[in-house]
């Protein structure tokens, strides 16, 4: 007898596999008036803007129906999902292997001495996520990075978490908040391609997928439907 996903290889009856919701967390690029002098750059909560974003996210989803919810540890993934999970009542697993692609400090973000331009932080912030979009885009690969982690590596990671999560969760709708690394490198994977896939995922995007083993189909890609500006910045 046939299995399930033969019967049915683009995975139209929910039944048959996992769905997941791949979003991208908002916008985290602080504005100078949201600066905290000495804090983690690597870690950082949501902007205003990202705050919004993640509102407009929530208030879109909120009456949908959502069996389980996973997230980056990171802060602007957590806080991306915040609004939302509290709607729906559901609470976020953390999963380690979501967290963003590890890359050397290409732009080196200065130290603020107390009274200065906090704004001189913003820029730098924004010229080093510029130069990652530029290097990335052009080389098509992760690998331009030196010393940094390798796109077979990252993209190991990415497919096994989320094949992971979509696992234990067949015939049922699940959140991802993750990063634009994380969904570029799944769908790449969806896809079928060797080379990365570097499409502009923007902040609160909403990616899905359905996936049952190693079928895996793209049903939506980079929605923004909630947004009224859509806004691509921060890794």
């Amino acid at each position: 007898m046939e299995s399930n996903v033969q019967q049915d290889p683009f995975l139209i009856h929910r039944q048959h596999a996992a769905e997941l919701f791949l979003i991208r967390h908002g916008d985290a690029i602080p504005e100078a008036d949201e600066i905290i002098p000495s804090g983690v750059y690597d870690n950082l909560p949501l902007s205003k803007i990202g705050r919004q974003q993640a509102q407009a996210l929530a208030k879109r989803l909120k009456d949908g129906h959502f069996d389980a919810a996973y997230s980056s540890p990171l802060r602007r993934c957590q806080e991306t999902g915040a609004p939302l999970l509290a709607e729906l009542g559901l609470q976020a697993t953390i999963v380690e292997q979501l967290k963003e692609i590890r890359l050397d400090d290409l732009v080196p973000i200065p130290e603020i001495p107390e009274g200065a331009d906090l704004a001189m932080l913003t820029q730098a912030l924004h010229e080093r996520q510029d130069k990652i979009v530029r290097i990335a885009g052009a080389s098509g690969n992760w690998d331009a990075f030196a010393h940094s982690e390798s796109s077979k590596a990252f993209r190991q990671r990415v497919v096994q978490a989320l094949d992971e999560i979509a696992s234990h969760h067949l015939g049922q709708r699940v959140l991802v908040f993750a990063h634009g690394g994380i969904i570029n490198a799944y769908v790449a994977e969806v896809l079928g391609l060797e080379k990365e896939f570097f499409f502009p995922c923007a902040n609160t995007s909403l990616t899905l997928v359905r996936a049952s083993g190693d079928t895996r189909v793209l049903y939506i890609m980079n929605d923004i439907a909630h947004l009224s500006i859509p806004s691509a910045q921060n890794s």
